[in-house]
């Protein structure tokens, strides 16, 4: 076997960028070759901000499964077409001025670099090769004939099943969680965390601060371009 590898895990929407996944969807309704099918879509997204707010307050999990389905009837082809676009419109501006440093300090530290997010898989290639990702586990929509149904492939990453499918990766390639790290700005990810010795709540929510004082854990900044912590 392998000598064990340090890695560090990163979420993505609110700790590397400020964008999510309403944004994201929110470009593609906008974009539907169909201008009459885009004011609906948009439309109708706007009409239930303050549902999908309430369903995230509730349970990180339960949104994706509700929010996930804006995307029946969307072309996978299509989808993956727009994914540079995507980027240089929304995602790109959205990166926190700390996030690349963040990620080139670990790299140098000799850690290996893995995306953990509860994001769509046509949405991350460009974020990918911008940070340099090793691995990326997040969210897949199912298709039928080409056309998105509405429901997310299984496992659904997000809440618990994030650490499980770090846990997974870190089994696969023999990684020392004692000696890996972990970065995240919601109180949903606490498992993730949790599941490393290194663990640091980046731009928190409220309960995430609350935790990650507690515990004694570093708590980063990133919109402002440092790493100082913020405690």
């Amino acid at each position: 076997m392998p000598a064990p590898t340090r890695t560090a895990f990163y979420d993505l929407d609110g700790t590397l960028v400020s964008c999510n996944v309403v944004t994201r969807y929110a470009f593609f309704a906008k974009s539907h070759p169909s201008r009459a099918r885009a004011f609906l879509k948009y439309t109708k997204l706007l009409a239930s901000v303050p549902l999908l707010i309430a369903l995230d307050l509730y349970s990180r999990r339960l949104f994706n499964v509700v929010f996930y389905r804006e995307y029946r009837g969307l072309k996978k082809k299509w989808l993956e077409e727009q994914s540079e676009r995507l980027f240089e419109e929304v995602i790109r501006p959205s990166i926190y001025p700390g996030a690349k440093a963040l990620l080139d300090r670990d790299r140098e530290e000799g850690f290996r670099l893995v995306l953990v997010t509860g994001a769509l898989d046509f949405d991350l290639g460009p974020v990918r090769r911008y940070f340099g990702f090793d691995d990326v586990i997040c969210n897949s929509l199912v298709y039928e004939n080409g056309t998105a149904t509405g429901e997310v492939a299984s496992p659904l990453i997000a809440e618990a099943e994030k650490q499980a499918a770090l846990m997974r990766l870190c089994r696969e390639y023999n990684v020392d969680t004692a000696r890996s790290k972990a970065y995240s700005d919601s109180f949903s990810d606490l498992p993730m965390l949790e599941a490393v010795g290194l663990p640091a709540a980046v731009n928190p929510d409220p309960r995430l601060r609350r935790a990650a004082l507690e515990r004694g854990w570093p708590i980063l900044d990133l919109k402002r371009g440092n790493h100082v912590d913020a405690r």
